[in-house]
């Protein structure tokens, strides 16, 4: 306190001096004011100036220049301050702040650490610290003088609040629980007390209590962005949407400039499938956003979901125009023309994505669908291979690869590629079940029959293989009971499904029990209505019970549509057996 009182009358005297009445003619103003260590009389002896005095002329130098705005020369003064007098813990502390002011927290750093270690018991050193530890990520040391500071100062508001909010973002929220209780014990009308306890509630999914904080913290200040931020956001958490688009209302009735509400009652929009308030707020983005590219893109796609593709496609060209290397925003445009059914120019697009792309891969599926539409298979069968280049393990694309195989009538291959799904999902009954169809159409009854057991074995369920399995055996007159059996079991599961219907009356046409045979084939093809070997399977049951014109008549249906050679031949045959009997 002494030395305090001192640098005060040192002060007061220095101010004295600048304001005293004009001196004699042969002393210069600017020796008695700019240098008060010159002697004020000519012959006197000079004094030596302590050094704690020209530390204060530096910082009240410092201080005049910070006044006029002068930062930097302001920075200097102080900064020669503390050399005339390092141990100062004031003026470490005053250097600390401002080099903080110029973002240069090493520096910043050194001082307020010289700072405490001069003054320990000082509350704003720690403060300041704990603050400067906190900003560069060295959470443990900010803790530990926060904790100081309060073992100093138990009801200091401000480190309360701080150390809490760094226990929350240390991901301890029984101590951040505990120092923001004791805030607001102290003053229950803190703003970020209650908005700091509202965010720990909120990650700990305590989301009424959450609720109850935040709406606490907007009693205070009813157009807190942030604490309306946050509360939206608790809502959207619980599911609540109605609540959380009301909250964003509210929020950008104070502030219609709010981007992250914009775009977050925009999304709501979405998912609620209100496109047409969707699409007004992500216009509305395009006026205040800096770059509305991302804005345009949204409206793209708003358009695609309401099915105008031609004005989806309008706002995609738009941000390509600007951003030709927008590979995400092509990837939709090629999308939207295949909508269109603009199928050259979809091809066009998704060909110019490149293969670094992370949308390349999906292009390529895109364009092997279009090459299939096409009927261009081999081409197809390249761009997926191509895509699994970039995903090589992907089920879903292996799936296609190997349907493509199938309609290419490569079999080895379609079965090679599916029992690479199976190696990835040993337990897929599906990858069974195509296996077991596959080998059926390559003429392996017997690993058809293998596999399709083995899907039924992964899945009990599973109806199609069921209905496979069983009218395989319907097929070849063996194992009729089991046969019915399985089928029986399908309908459990599908009871309307037409093929498995035609199945169990096949079943029945190999038993010889002919009558319960037309009742099955009859209502399949009722529900199926153009399946030519459904069709056949009812003529084949009519000729068994004798109507014979009926046969005829289903005959002739089924061979109109029969695309098969082998099947179209042997139901001519059958006609022309039926006709003579008639003639």
């Amino acid at each position: 306190m002494a030395f305090l009182s001192f640098l005060v009358a040192l002060f007061l005297a220095f101010l004295s001096a600048c304001v005293a009445p004009v001196p004699e003619p042969d002393l210069p103003p600017k020796e008695l004011i700019w240098e008060p260590q010159q002697a004020p009389f000519h012959g006197e002896k000079k004094v030596e100036i302590p050094a704690e005095a020209k530390a204060l002329g530096h910082f009240a130098k410092g201080q005049s220049l910070l006044g006029q705005g002068e930062f930097n020369q302001a920075l200097t003064e102080f900064e020669a301050a503390v050399q005339a007098d390092p141990s100062n813990p004031f003026l470490r502390f005053r250097l600390a702040t401002l080099y903080l002011r110029k973002g240069d927290l090493k520096k910043a750093l050194r001082e307020a650490e010289e700072a405490t270690r001069l003054d320990p018991k000082g509350v704003d050193n720690h403060l300041l610290l704990a603050g400067l530890y906190s900003s560069m990520g060295e959470e443990s040391k900010a803790v530990r003088e926060y904790e100081e500071t309060l073992r100093l100062d138990a009801n200091n508001q401000e480190a309360l609040l701080y150390l809490g909010a760094l226990h929350l973002k240390l991901g301890d929220f029984e101590k951040a629980t505990k120092s923001l209780n004791q805030l607001l014990a102290l003053n229950p009308n803190s703003i970020l007390g209650h908005y700091y306890l509202g965010r720990v509630r909120a990650k700990s999914q305590l989301y009424l209590a959450a609720e109850e904080s935040y709406r606490k913290a907007l009693e205070l200040n009813p157009k807190s962005e942030a604490v309306l931020m946050e509360l939206a956001l608790v809502y959207e958490l619980q599911g609540k949407m109605e609540d959380a688009i009301q909250t964003y209302k509210r929020l950008l009735r104070g502030n219609a400039k709010n981007l992250w509400a914009t775009k977050r009652l925009a999304e709501l929009y979405v998912g609620q499938n209100k496109l047409d308030e969707a699409l007004a707020q992500f216009q509305k983005l395009q006026t205040i956003e800096a770059d509305p590219r991302e804005a345009r893109t949204k409206i793209g796609l708003i358009y695609y979901e309401k099915g105008d593709f031609e004005r989806a496609a309008s706002e995609f060209n738009m941000v390509l125009a600007a951003d030709p290397e927008n590979d995400r925003v092509r990837y939709y445009l090629g999308s939207t023309y295949s909508e269109m059914k603009a199928y050259d120019r979809a091809m066009e697009e998704f060909s110019r994505i490149p293969e670094k792309s992370d949308y390349y891969a999906d292009a390529q599926i895109q364009l092997a669908y279009l090459f299939d539409r096409r009927e261009e298979i081999p081409k197809a069968i390249e761009a997926v291979l191509a895509a699994l280049k970039k995903k090589k393990d992907e089920k879903e694309i292996l799936a296609l690869l190997a349907s493509l195989y199938r309609k290419a009538k490569d079999y080895p291959r379609a079965i090679e590629t599916w029992q690479g799904i199976v190696v990835l999902d040993p337990k897929s009954d599906q990858a069974y079940f195509q296996l077991g169809a596959l080998y059926d159409e390559s003429k392996n009854k017997e690993k058809s029959i293998e596999h399709m057991k083995k899907a039924i074995e992964l899945n009990p369920q599973n109806a199609a293989a069921l209905n496979y399995l069983g009218y395989t055996w319907a097929e070849m007159g063996v194992h009729l009971d089991e046969a019915e059996n399985l089928i029986t079991r399908a309908l459990k599961i599908e009871p309307n499904d037409g093929f498995y219907i035609d199945s169990l009356g096949w079943v029945y046409y190999q038993k010889g029990d002919y009558k319960r045979a037309v009742e099955q084939l009859e209502r399949a093809v009722e529900l199926t209505n153009d399946d030519p070997t459904i069709i056949e399977h009812l003529g084949d049951a009519y000729e068994k019970v004798g109507k014979l014109e009926g046969a005829l008549k289903r005959y002739r249906e089924a061979l109109k549509r029969s695309k098969e050679e082998e099947q179209a031949q042997r139901i001519r045959e059958k006609i022309q057996r039926l006709d003579k009997q008639f003639k």
